[in-house]
């Protein structure tokens, strides 16, 4: 059965519901969800685990600052990234089709998780939380307006979808950043640690696994590398407005080469899933 809206999914006579999921209408009825030719299955479903898991992860973190905010509008805008994220999660993590997303949410152990590290770190200040989703948007974005283009008909419809999401993400990330970095000297203090905090995680985004490469040939992914010139031009746009400037910090190596795409990630991680996944395994079979 399936709902136009979440409130007939809610009030519907209907006891076999499971608790985890939701009885919406397919967001993506109509778009073809045919592999596209010359395309090795188990790559996209890789690829949309990658962007999926960011966005499922960084949705988890932002939806911590409910109720946390500094003023009511942000409680509002903050909450309402966190719904974008999990929702372009939730079509992401259904692509692959031989699980559903609510089995790759909550019932994969932490090394089968492919999010880049920046996403899961703890959750530290408000200043750290801008510094995250500025960083984190303008590098999504650039990605999204490539991915518009791919050859699989589902990444572009989402990508089409999230474009609009994520421009709003990033001029909100970036007002605040110039809000606090020009203000006075304790808030650019503390935007300035935020930066510093995250800045050692940007290397990652641009560094590309041999799925994101042999998908990008195939004419379906995109090479992180081809956007870093756009990320770059944008945070110094920023970053000057806000009297600030790019960390002189290094990147936090991986283990032999591998990080988050590969299944390696910080110690925050497990904490984070813990408390993500603790219901749906505790009661895997609820319905309400």
């Amino acid at each position: 059965m399936s709902f136009d809206n979440a409130y007939e999914a809610v009030t519907a006579d209907n006891d076999s519901r499971w608790a985890f999921g939701t009885g919406f209408t397919d967001p993506l009825s109509g778009v073809d969800k045919k592999v596209p030719e010359g395309v090795h299955v188990g790559e996209l479903t890789a690829y949309c685990l990658m962007l999926g898991d960011d966005a499922l992860i960084l949705s988890h973190r932002v939806q911590q600052w409910c109720t946390n905010a500094p003023e009511l509008e942000d409680e509002v805008a903050l909450a309402n990234i966190a719904l974008d994220l999990l929702g372009q999660a939730r079509l992401l993590l259904s692509r692959p089709g031989d699980r559903s997303e609510d089995s790759y949410a909550f019932f994969r152990e932490e090394r089968e998780f492919r999010n880049v590290r920046l996403v899961e770190l703890p959750r530290g200040d408000f200043a750290e939380l801008i510094a995250r989703l500025l960083v984190f948007s303008t590098w999504r974005l650039a990605v999204a307006n490539r991915l518009t283009g791919s050859r699989d008909q589902v990444l572009a419809a989402v990508a089409c979808k999230a474009v609009k999401e994520l421009a709003y993400h990033r001029d909100y990330a970036a007002q605040w950043t110039v809000r606090l970095g020009d203000g006075t000297g304790h808030s650019r203090q503390r935007m300035a640690a935020g930066l510093s905090a995250v800045w050692p995680y940007v290397s990652e985004l641009f560094s590309p696994h041999e799925i994101e490469l042999s998908l990008a040939d195939a004419g379906v992914a995109v090479d992180p590398r081809s956007v870093r010139g756009e990320f770059d031009d944008v945070l110094a746009t920023v970053l000057s407005e806000a009297t600030l400037q790019v960390p002189d910090v290094a990147p936090v190596p991986g283990v032999a080469g591998r990080a988050g795409r590969g299944g390696v990630h910080s110690e925050a991680m497990g904490y984070l899933l813990a408390e993500l996944q603790s219901v749906a395994r505790a009661h895997p079979e609820a319905t309400w």
